[in-house]
């Protein structure tokens, strides 16, 4: 009688997300979004629903946090552990294919593809060998073969197989436009997946999905699950839903019958608008920007582009405590200037300043 494996299955949750060491102005921080979602995210396992937990890569955003991130990142890990479950990590990219302060995740549970290797676990419905390595810098389209062989992955016997890793794999899709991965050197040809592994669990793309085809539409013998980012992290990610996925799986008399299910977290919602200065004074361009904040969501990310020669008394208008008056404090508001500042006071050439950002909520 075979007896279902669940595996709570998340990634990209990039802790550490705007929360800088020190802050010169005071405003609502996303990266709180993203450390209340990871643990929304992490709660059925904290709940017994689940018999594993794999984190597909890039806990954090970047390979420098403070401990307290740290913390944060490990201790509900360490929980789960205390409770008898087993938590499976893969350093991803922005943590440079390494974990920061891992002392702090030390604990007989919780194991970390830190090399390319293998993890043999027992639960109820038989022993699972999880084999993965960290995120591959360099050509992992050539090197995956030979990288998948350092595991080790033949020399464990084991009831079910998973492979755990951070990285794009041919078919996944990204952005608005559905961006398709094919054959870059940061492309895994799904051809190289051995048939042997029931699923493989990857992170590094935002965007949920499984794939269950390959390029030419036939069927893959190993579907690859990315349960995406926990929280958007960019405009590409605006109209798509966020969470982490429950995977079963179960073994009987050498059938591997897998399931899946996607839970959806409760992401900002993220409004991008355009003005254009050159056909507005400063007054209007005020009331423009009032009239889209009014309209906006109150807890939304909010950018607005501004567009054309923008004067002084434009960039008065920009200003942070004009901007502060009207707008709440539960949202993160961004005006992004994309073109030409004029001094015509000054009789100056216009200077392009294409980079200039002002993040005042």
């Amino acid at each position: 009688m075979s007896h279902d494996v669940r595996i709570l299955l998340l990634a990209d949750s990039h802790l550490g997300f705007d929360l800088p060491a020190q802050t010169r102005i005071t405003r609502r921080r996303r990266g709180h979004d993203f450390v209340a979602n990871y643990h929304a995210a992490l709660q059925p396992a904290l709940d017994g629903e689940v018999d594993l937990v794999v984190h597909a890569g890039d806990v954090f955003d970047r390979l420098t946090v403070l401990p307290s991130i740290a913390y944060q990142a490990y201790e509900p890990l360490r929980r789960i552990a205390d409770r008898g479950v087993p938590v499976f990590v893969v350093p991803g990219n922005h943590e440079r294919s390494r974990l920061p302060h891992t002392r702090l995740a030390s604990h007989q549970r919780i194991y970390v593809f830190d090399r390319a290797r293998t993890f043999v676990t027992a639960t109820t419905g038989g022993s699972i060998a999880l084999s993965g390595f960290p995120y591959e810098r360099r050509d992992v389209r050539t090197n995956f073969v030979q990288r998948l062989a350092e595991t080790r992955w033949c020399d464990e016997p084991a009831s079910i197989r998973l492979l755990c890793l951070h990285h794009c794999f041919e078919g996944a899709t990204v952005g608005p436009a559905d961006f398709v991965f094919t054959t870059a050197s940061d492309v895994i040809r799904v051809g190289d997946i051995p048939r042997d592994f029931a699923a493989v669990f990857s992170g590094h793309i935002h965007r949920h999905q499984t794939l269950i085809c390959d390029l030419a539409r036939r069927p893959l013998d190993t579907p690859v699950f990315y349960p995406g980012s926990i929280e958007r992290t960019a405009f590409a990610e605006m109209g798509e839903p966020k969470g982490f996925m429950v995977v079963s799986i179960s073994e009987s008399e050498g059938d591997v019958d897998v399931r899946w299910e996607f839970r959806r977290l409760p992401a900002r919602p993220m409004v991008l608008e355009t003005l254009n200065a050159d056909a507005i004074d400063s007054r209007r361009l005020t009331s423009a920007i009032h009239a889209i904040i009014s309209a906006a969501p109150t807890d939304a990310v909010l950018t607005i582009r501004i567009e054309g020669a923008l004067t002084e008394a434009h960039w008065k208008a920009l200003s942070a405590a004009r901007v502060r008056e009207f707008a709440p404090e539960t949202m993160n508001v961004e005006l992004r200037p994309v073109a030409e500042f004029v001094r015509r006071e000054r009789r100056l050439a216009p200077v392009s300043e294409p980079s200039t950002q002002l993040s005042f909520c």
